[in-house]
């Protein structure tokens, strides 16, 4: 349980991070692209084996890593877009609901049984994020603009699911930075492209605040990815209950954060999803 909870402490301080970004003027695109340079930079200094640079490509995961990366900048650009043109409480609710992804794919694949208790507290789990989420009217979208959640949504499942897998199969635990490092490299490396192609229209600009931003980010972003691989190691929890726990715990955990840090206001509503994500956790954790 301890690395679920670090892993749910870095994720909330991403979210605080980007909270901050708008108070300092970060630029989010250089700053996200600087931070995927720092996680990579940070796995590879907690790679206690000497780095086979030269054998990493023969890794079994590495592909694995490339289309990770790949996913991290075109679901991250679609969280953006989905906040901009929908709502930051739509973002947030389609990338939390995507546990359901990881969930069934572990009832399927690995034959994760889940008792009565469990499947109740991932019903909960589900209308937690949502009472959570929302900020003022309740959420509605329109038909044609249903694509940019729903590409949020099956993102982030395919790569919770897709993380779950490679650790399953092919990682061994001392990897662990190492393959971590590879999927921010390749994020990075991803980032820097589609930086160099919007420059066409915008002049590419970094400054130091982009670069301190990059760095705040890029430290708990990577301890996130790390402490999620070692809490799905763990006996007693399947892999079903990690990630509701989870995703549920970061909704919880980073509205109170917003609350304390920031002065939100939160509504009878989000009370409420709080007080569900509460019950939920519990239900999953102890049945």
């Amino acid at each position: 349980m301890l690395y679920l909870c670090l892993s749910v402490l870095a994720s909330s301080l991403i979210f605080v991070v980007f909270k901050l970004f708008d108070r300092f003027k970060v630029e989010t695109l250089y700053a996200i692209v600087t931070n995927y340079v720092v996680a990579c930079l940070v796995g590879l200094l907690f790679y206690t084996g000497d780095v086979p640079y030269s054998e990493i490509a023969r890794k079994p995961w590495f592909w694995g890593t490339l289309a990770l990366g790949l996913l991290f900048i075109v679901v991250f650009n679609l969280i953006a877009a989905t906040a901009q043109r929908i709502g930051v409480s739509v973002a947030s609710v389609a990338t939390k609901m995507s546990l359901v992804i990881p969930v069934v794919f572990g009832m399927v694949v690995y034959g994760e049984e889940l008792g009565i208790g469990k499947q109740i507290g991932i019903l909960l789990a589900l209308a937690a994020v949502y009472f959570a989420s929302i900020k003022g009217k309740s959420i509605r979208v329109r038909r044609p603009s249903l694509l940019l959640p729903l590409g949020v949504f099956l993102g982030s499942g395919i790569i919770d699911t897709s993380i779950k897998y490679i650790q399953e199969v092919y990682i061994h635990e001392n990897e662990y930075p190492l393959f971590s490092a590879t999927v921010f490299g390749a994020a990075a490396l991803t980032g820097i492209l589609f930086a160099i192609g919007k420059s066409r229209h915008t002049p590419l600009r970094m400054d130091v605040r982009n670069i301190l931003g990059g760095v705040a980010l890029g430290i708990p972003n990577y301890f996130s990815i790390y402490f999620l691989l070692k809490a799905l190691q763990n006996d007693t929890l399947n892999s079903a209950s990690i990630f509701t726990i989870n995703n549920v715990a970061i909704v919880m955990f980073s509205t109170l954060l917003g609350i304390v840090l920031f002065k939100e206001e939160i509504s009878g509503k989000n009370w409420f999803g709080i007080g569900l994500a509460v019950i939920s956790i519990l239900l999953v954790a102890l049945f």
